[in-house]
């Protein structure tokens, strides 16, 4: 079963030359608790901006470089969907986390969205799809906590296939 996690700002930017640009400290700690154990799903660009392995997290990167080879138990890089398949199949969670290409293409195998709605505008040249009503019903919202650390207004958003 893959879900989406995404934190998006209102105009759907996720990002600006490979970067979060934004800081909501709870918002990484809420993802931290929802993919440790699980296994992670991203582009090499994402992977990249990770700046690291995760912790107790299985990282597969979809890349179209036949050539990259990552040396690291916890890392398999695939290039096709076929290979995408089983996590698509399998009843555990695997977390699909970006970045825009790979939220595109592997949109339509999602059920599930945990998006981190953040209620501001922001320039940038990474976004995330449209969310379609008429495919994706909201299921649970909780306001964020705005403090110093979080100083944006934002909420926690639960989509579900309908």
């Amino acid at each position: 079963m893959l879900s989406i996690i995404v934190a998006k700002a209102k105009n759907n930017i996720i990002g600006k030359d490979n970067k979060i640009i934004w800081k909501l400290p709870n918002d990484l700690k809420r993802f931290k608790e929802l993919t440790t154990g699980h296994t992670i799903i991203m582009g090499r660009k994402t992977f990249e901006s990770l700046g690291k392995v995760l912790p107790n997290r299985k990282h597969i990167i979809f890349s179209q470089n036949p050539e990259l080879k990552i040396d690291n138990e916890n890392v398999e890089v695939v290039h096709s969907m076929l290979e995408i398949q089983q996590y698509i199949e399998n009843d555990e969670e695997s977390f699909v986390i970006g970045g825009s290409m790979i939220y595109n293409l592997l949109m339509p195998y999602v059920t599930k969205m945990y998006v981190t709605e953040i209620n501001q505008e922001f320039e940038g040249d990474t976004f995330f799809p449209k969310i379609n009503t008429k495919i994706w019903k909201e299921t649970s919202r909780q306001k964020g906590i705005k403090d110093e650390e979080n100083p944006l207004d934002y909420d926690y958003v639960i989509y579900e296939k309908i």
